[in-house]
């Protein structure tokens, strides 16, 4: 369905056609002006002409999301930043956990090689990145159960 109204009277005429906004909408709209106008119900003035183009097209205000709606939104939004903590830290873990043995190094008397030291510096930055996504990972997921709960309501 599409609606039109005209500019002299928006406010007062509300004309709608089956189908949506097309030339033949618009003439059908015409011949429904034109039926008003030889009724009487057209209060407004067309003395300067009108043709099916002077239309103008009433869009529908979308309306506003309801609290349920913007629930599952929330608890989607939840769930998908829970998946990317996810695998930010299945991606780093198994590089993470090589410089962790590395650590252990730190606490023998055994010689480190300087090409382990190496390893060992560089490897720091992903050690810390690894960790810090880990325990963001664990957070999410104990607060993304609450999202999940909404979204198995939903969908139920």
């Amino acid at each position: 369905m599409v609606q039109y109204t005209i500019p002299q009277s928006p406010e007062d005429v509300l004309i709608t056609v089956a189908g949506r906004d097309s030339a033949k909408a618009r003439e059908k709209a015409m011949d429904q002006l034109l039926e008003m106008m030889g009724n009487g119900e057209l209060a407004a003035d067309l003395d300067d002409g009108f043709t099916p183009k002077d239309f103008i097209e009433v869009k529908e205000h979308d309306t506003e999301p309801t609290a349920e709606e913007n629930a599952i939104v929330e608890a989607v939004q939840v769930l998908s930043n829970l998946a990317n903590l996810k695998m930010k830290v299945q991606g780093s873990r198994s590089e993470a956990l090589k410089v962790r043995d590395l650590v252990d190094l730190l606490f023998t008397d055994d010689v480190i090689e300087e090409e382990q030291l190496e390893e060992l510096k560089n490897g720091f930055k992903v050690l810390k990145t690894f960790a810090q996504s880990n325990l963001r990972y664990r957070d999410a997921r104990a607060s993304a159960e609450d999202a999940r709960k909404v979204l198995d309501s939903a969908l139920g």
